[in-house]
């Protein structure tokens, strides 16, 4: 079954998609952004009652013949995610710049989720019902690195298969700049990481600042008992903010822990609450 997300087009993708017999459309009445449009589709093929949801971009990027290899792994009870990887070398309306970026990108959530995923910007992925279930969606820019380093953390089984492209039919409506697409993909990532590893995140910059305060108020005592310490007062000063920050940052890494305990009890629930709602 077809199920077509209409966020907030003006292009009559409703009208279109309904004369060419697609069975479910949702219909945002505004541009939510790529992030809340595929939530509204897992929900929706949730609430469908489907067993398995492949998710394809709307600009005829990926090749649809590709479609059985990506499913193959989740109806053989291999894998709960399957992302289809583009061979990016050879996309020859990619910049050389983008290539590059997109290899860093992967690199970063690989190290991030603890997979092996090698094109995790790809949006052409199947996913079982159980993994659609247990995933939440927070950026409110993309999907595509979020939920791999999410299905990382839950432990799900990842897996990937070589995807064949079509050629481009128009420019990305998401990157609209080198520049953007960096700074908003570092951000993503970033925000990622700080909800799915808060303690670790905060520990390690408290650490830093403790032990850089550290080194500081030893540099102070040194000059001290040299019998100079009264020009280096400003060294004292100083090491006594960055302890009392790197304190402060680590403290805020245990409370960020138990918010995150708290976050996966939510999800938990609501993972419950869509399973209830589609019997």
């Amino acid at each position: 079954e077809w199920l077509i997300i209409d966020d907030g087009s003006t292009d009559r993708t409703a009208e279109v998609a309904r004369q060419h017999g697609v069975d479910h459309i949702v219909v945002h009445p505004r541009n939510m952004g790529l992030a809340r449009a595929f939530m509204s589709g897992l929900d929706a093929a949730l609430e469908f009652g489907a067993d398995v949801i492949v998710n394809t971009d709307a600009d005829n990027q990926y090749s649809a013949q590709c479609i059985p290899l990506l499913v193959a792994p989740i109806l053989e009870e291999r894998a709960d995610m399957v992302i289809g990887a583009r061979t990016i070398d050879s996309i020859e309306h990619f910049s050389g710049i983008k290539k590059i970026l997109q290899r860093i990108g992967s690199w970063t959530v690989r190290i991030a989720s603890g997979t092996d995923i090698p094109d995790a910007p790809s949006g052409f992925r199947a996913f079982s019902r159980d993994a659609a279930g247990r995933l939440n969606v927070y950026s409110n820019y993309t999907y595509t690195l979020e939920t791999i380093i999410q299905a990382g953390q839950k432990r799900m089984a990842l897996a990937w298969i070589p995807v064949e492209t079509n050629e481009s039919l128009r420019p990305s409506r998401l990157m609209r700049g080198t520049l953007s697409y960096v700074v908003r993909s570092i951000a993503t990532i970033l925000r990622i990481f700080v909800v799915y590893r808060p303690f670790q995140f905060f520990v390690s910059v408290g650490a830093i600042l403790l032990g850089t305060g550290t080194i500081v108020a030893a540099r102070f005592f040194y000059f001290y008992l040299a019998g100079d310490g009264q020009g280096h007062i400003q060294s004292l000063i100083l090491a006594s903010i960055l302890v009392g920050i790197g304190f402060q940052t680590v403290m805020v890494g245990f409370v960020a822990d138990l918010l995150g305990v708290n976050r996966s009890l939510l999800e938990e629930l609501k993972r419950k609450s869509r399973s209830r709602g589609a019997d």
